[in-house]
């Protein structure tokens, strides 16, 4: 009996591309001898996204809807299709179009040579913007400089996961998943392969700015207290520094000199009470995340699935 492989799909707003990505994932599988079944995990949308993916699975037995109640983001919504995945390996992509299919057959190939992760490094595409390009750049140095992890350079959620890593993956419940950094602390025998992303089909993409800030922010503070240890170091580095600010006022005070520099002084209160603000700000998102994690509610919530398997506790 040939193999059985999942293809998960998060869905957020995609209605014109659904039809295209269903299509060229069963072009790949034409001459591949795997049974499969294709995922598409609906991301609260607002257009017609689930609908489209009703109507395909109404006629074609290997497609499967999974709908969230509301919209949860891209990371939740990837967990619910692995946790609901019944292959015994699981590829991930987006439904832009920019991770090709194609690229099926070599993760597939790697994972029957004893892979459990074949994941992808996207090459930087020349034609994007100097920010969107620099961007990315900056976050994976941002993440690899402040975290315990070490993430490469134009790795996304374009992966293979072989069941064992999915077993892991489905077991972990946190309320703000970062699941490449996940994939990438949990070890296991890893496979790198580089493609060049194909444009995007239709719409725009949904990782806008603020939603890049939020993802750099759970990534670092998933994986790491360094943003506490950073805060300690200049907590003491600028109390060294107004030390050397003793003399110049007992010299005065001996010398019934005043002291001047009222502005300077304001302008001194003012940064430091920025700087306090913000090293709050920073012990208070870990705390935060302490308290979401303590109430224990489901990280999604599934509204309607055609997987008869399915099972309200998978999403706790």
């Amino acid at each position: 009996m040939n193999k059985m492989l999942s293809v998960v799909i998060p869905a957020f707003n995609e209605e014109d591309n659904i039809d295209q990505v269903v299509n060229k994932i069963k072009a790949v599988f034409v001459d591949l001898r795997y049974q499969y079944e294709i995922i598409i995990v609906d991301d609260g949308s607002s257009d017609g996204t689930l609908e489209k993916v009703k109507q395909l699975a109404v006629i074609d037995p290997e497609i499967f809807f999974v709908e969230l109640s509301r919209n949860f983001g891209h990371q939740l919504a990837l967990k619910a299709g692995l946790d609901l995945a019944r292959g015994e390996c699981v590829i991930s992509l987006d439904a832009d179009l920019q991770h090709p299919p194609s690229l099926f057959r070599e993760m597939l190939y790697k994972w029957e040579e004893g892979y459990d992760i074949v994941y992808t490094r996207r090459q930087e595409d020349k034609g994007l913007p100097f920010l969107k390009r620099k961007s990315s750049t900056w976050f994976y140095k941002l993440m690899n400089s402040l975290s315990d992890i070490e993430l490469e350079s134009g790795t996304a959620d374009f992966r293979l996961l072989d069941r064992r890593v999915v077993n892991v993956l489905r077991d972990i419940n946190e309320q703000d998943p970062f699941i490449r950094g996940l994939v990438s602390w949990l070890g296991f025998r890893k496979y790198a392969i580089d493609y060049v992303p194909d444009k995007r089909f239709a719409g725009s993409s949904k990782y806008n700015l603020k939603k890049m800030r939020k993802l750099a922010i759970v990534g670092v503070t998933s994986f790491s207290t360094r943003p506490l240890n950073l805060a300690i170091y200049i907590g003491f580095f600028f109390s060294g520094v107004s030390l050397l600010y003793f003399p110049y006022i007992l010299y005065s005070i001996i010398n019934k000199i005043a002291v001047n520099g009222w502005a300077s002084l304001i302008a001194t209160i003012a940064f430091f009470g920025g700087l306090q603000l913000i090293i709050l700000g920073i012990i208070g998102i870990y705390i935060g995340k302490m308290f979401m994690q303590t109430k224990e509610r489901p990280v999604y919530v599934v509204r309607t699935t055609n997987i008869h398997t399915y099972k309200a506790a998978t999403s706790k």
